[in-house]
């Protein structure tokens, strides 16, 4: 067999096959939506799986059994007879400029047409979709199989030029269309994309349109369950291991806390991200990687212009129809953080019908913290100095609280003017402690009470409370009286607690606190 290859980066299920790259085996999955569904709608964060899927779709329809040789569906009762496949990827184009969109559907629809020799295509986009529909069901005597990917790509991102929003909006609304006037020449249609875009109307027309994204039966269509990641890669997860110097099972403990915990259906196994293991399974590093390539910048933008609080967002509540649908100028935040990825269901609350909603993993909550804390603090983009995020980070390793919020202090009064406001502050305080590397919480609720922010480090434990234009004392006094550091009695940890005042009564912008070391 020799070494795993890891197929890092590539998309098409043939290449994977015949350049025998390993290939987790979904298949049974596949067999059982072609089976029961003709349109199919999919949502999936960014760099989830979401184009290998399609791509292996593709390759059952253009009838390639011989690339299924000892996969799950091989053994299935399935027709193979190749069906005609018109498949768009939406992901190659830059949609912030006027007509990328038009430029992207033109391209792709003469490729098609010129394969089913359309010689006078129609006049507009959307017909010129509906005659290659009707052409090539016409020229192969089999009704048309419809891949879209990305879908939502021309919309996402470009919601601060309303004008071109709206424009890309009806074109895509009069495109997909079509999947409801020619469904007699339609086999089997599936869309995927980040966010489902129903508010506005771009999928009015197709009331037949199954959204399959929180069902539980395919809730592991796209990333990878533990036993998939231990059956298929138990090789690669002993070789990082090695180079860690650690055991196999605490480098998959690693793993695990890194890129694991994805939740889409009420029930069901916890999924890792596949694009971040093959990455930390090929280059033998345990790191965030889908910040790089999974963070979509306009959400932490939007987070900050609605003005919730940042720490605020892990643990919220929402019931099914808050979560299945986005639009342009949405005030549901929660929503698109759950669509793209950032939060995902903890649990699920039957009686009430609401899901509770977390954080999934290490790697999202630094993505998070690394893509929002620049718009609240924007001199953490400077390279050393006293506002490096090294700084920060070795004060709280090193137990070291004096100089944390002595850098704090300077930082806070670095900020631009019309951002000194306690919900500035406190979002400054807790993404600094986040992108540290340690473990912050927030609201973290105890027997007496809930205290502001907890942040956990090997050996040290910090508790803060924070109060706006009060007084110090009153900040260590709640800590006390509440009883705080009650639960971490029997810890071995250093325990810190620290009263802050963030106090506008005075200029420049103070930040008055005092710390006191727990003794036992």
């Amino acid at each position: 067999m020799g070494k795993l290859r890891y197929p890092v980066g590539i998309q098409s299920f043939s290449s994977i096959i015949e350049e025998d790259y390993v290939y987790v085996d979904k298949t049974h999955l596949i067999a059982n939506l072609i089976t029961e569904g003709k349109y199919i709608f999919l949502s999936r964060p960014r760099r989830f799986g979401k184009s290998l899927l399609l791509s292996t779709i593709h390759a059952f329809f253009d009838g390639r059994r011989d690339l299924f040789k000892g996969l799950a569906i091989d053994d299935m009762n399935m027709d193979w007879t190749p069906t005609p496949v018109l498949h768009f990827d939406f992901n190659s184009e830059d949609y912030s400029v006027e007509g990328g969109l038009q430029s992207l559907l033109k391209r792709q629809l003469a490729e098609f047409e010129n394969i089913y020799g359309i010689t006078a295509p129609a006049d507009t986009i959307a017909g010129r979709f509906s005659q290659l529909i009707k052409k090539a069901a016409e020229a192969t005597g089999r009704k048309v199989a419809i891949l879209v990917d990305e879908y939502d790509k021309p919309l996402l991102g470009i919601e601060e030029n309303p004008e071109l929003y709206e424009k890309n909006q009806q074109l895509l609304k009069s495109f997909f269309s079509n999947l409801k006037s020619m469904d007699e020449h339609i086999r089997f249609a599936m869309l995927t994309g980040v966010a489902r875009f129903s508010k506005v109307s771009i999928f009015s027309d197709l009331n037949n349109l199954k959204d399959i994204s929180m069902y539980e039966r395919y809730h592991e269509i796209c990333g990878w369950t533990e036993d998939e990641l231990t059956h298929y890669f138990q090789e690669g997860i002993e070789a990082l291991a090695k180079k860690r110097h650690e055991s196999a099972h605490k480098t998959l403990d690693e793993l695990r806390n890194y890129y694991d915990g994805y939740l889409f259906s009420e029930e069901g196994h916890r999924l890792y991200n596949p694009f971040s293991v093959l990455m930390a399974l090929d280059s033998l590093m345990i790191k965030p990687y889908w910040f790089d390539t999974g963070t979509p910048t306009f959400l932490a933008k939007r987070i900050k212009k609605s003005g919730i609080n940042p720490e605020d967002l892990n643990g919220q509540s929402r019931n099914y129809e808050d979560l299945i649908s986005v639009g342009l100028g949405t005030s549901n935040i929660v929503a698109l953080m759950f669509q793209t990825g950032y939060l995902t269901i903890y649990s699920y609350d039957f009686r009430r019908g609401r899901y509770i909603l977390r954080f999934p993993n290490r790697e999202v909550e630094i993505g998070f913290a690394r893509n929002l804390l620049p718009l609240y603090a924007p001199s953490t983009k400077k390279i050393g100095g006293t506002f490096s995020l090294e700084n920060f980070q070795d004060d709280l390793y090193d137990g070291e609280p004096e100089s944390f919020m002595k850098r704090l202090e300077a930082m806070l009064k670095d900020l631009p003017g019309e951002d000194h406001r306690e919900s500035t502050y406190r979002a400054v305080t807790y993404l600094l402690c986040l992108l540290s590397g340690t473990e912050a919480q927030a609201e973290r609720h105890s027997y007496k009470g809930r205290s502001d922010l907890i942040v956990l480090t090997p050996y040290y434990i910090y508790l803060f409370e924070f109060k706006y234009n009060k007084s110090v004392r009153e900040a260590m006094d709640q800590i006390h009286s509440r009883d705080y550091a009650g639960p971490y009695a029997m810890d071995p940890r250093k325990v810190y607690l620290i009263g802050a005042n963030f106090n506008e009564k005075k200029e420049p912008h103070a930040l008055e606190y005092e710390i006191e070391e727990v003794k036992r």
